[in-house]
């Protein structure tokens, strides 16, 4: 099985894989270089909403999230749109949708991810094969899990990219190396360190997962209106 992990950054996406053998990063510009990536791993851990309710503000899975992040760590998880605001052509009109449903606004860190949420969405609408082969995943669950249940540094610190780092490279030896030439290949406006070791975890629990199985919050996942998973996944 193929496997990979993929955080947005600004210059697109960055994909990272720890398949033996054929370890790899790299850039995605735009969703021709998407699209291919989907195509070509046979499971993906992205740090992405794919499963949008209607007419609920909050998904049942990152309520769960918050809850099992905690209070210092709980802010890094954020409402995406509902699914009627989520091809709105301006802030203010998603705005509206999302007040009229849910009489909350939608905050700006959420819209400014939105073309990319439009773009998987876009992607997995088209073929049911990609449904299973892309899921979404929070790097904070994962870094947590890997420290055994708690994570000391933020991650907008110096200190906590180190730590995450550490915490990686432990696993996977190669990410020393990768995150040094990331940081050359790319400039700092297209790639940052924390998308760096974002990408990192979840290459390599996507790859983890191939022994272990997936879990997911909520257990019993449910599904949106367009039959995408409402789940954050784990191992």
């Amino acid at each position: 099985m193929k496997t990979a992990g993929l955080d947005g950054c600004q210059a697109g996406w960055l994909l990272i894989s720890f398949d033996e053998n054929n370890e790899k990063y790299e850039v995605l510009r735009d969703k021709e270089d998407l699209k291919e990536a989907f195509e070509s791993f046979e499971r993906i851990f992205i740090d992405m909403p794919i499963g949008l309710e209607d007419d609920k503000y909050t998904r049942d899975c990152d309520a769960l999230l918050r809850k099992k992040l905690g209070g210092n760590y709980a802010s890094s998880v954020f409402s995406p749109p509902i699914r009627p605001a989520l091809y709105a052509p301006t802030y203010a009109e998603a705005n509206a949708v999302l007040y009229d449903y849910t009489e909350k606004k939608l905050s700006l860190q959420s819209w400014n991810i939105v073309p990319k949420i439009q773009m998987v969405d876009d992607l997995l609408q088209q073929s049911e094969q990609l449904k299973e082969v892309v899921l979404e995943s929070h790097p904070e669950l994962l870094f947590q899990q890997l420290n055994g249940g708690m994570i000391y540094q933020k991650k907008n610190l110096k200190k906590g990219i180190k730590h995450r780092l550490k915490l990686v490279e432990d696993k996977e030896a190669v990410c020393d190396d990768f995150f040094r030439d990331i940081k050359e290949d790319f400039r700092r406006n297209e790639v940052e360190e924390d998308d760096i070791v974002d990408a990192m975890v979840l290459a390599y629990y996507a790859k983890l997962s191939k022994e272990k199985g997936v879990q997911t919050l909520p257990e019993e996942v449910p599904y949106d209106s367009e039959g995408m998973r409402k789940a954050i996944h784990f191992v």
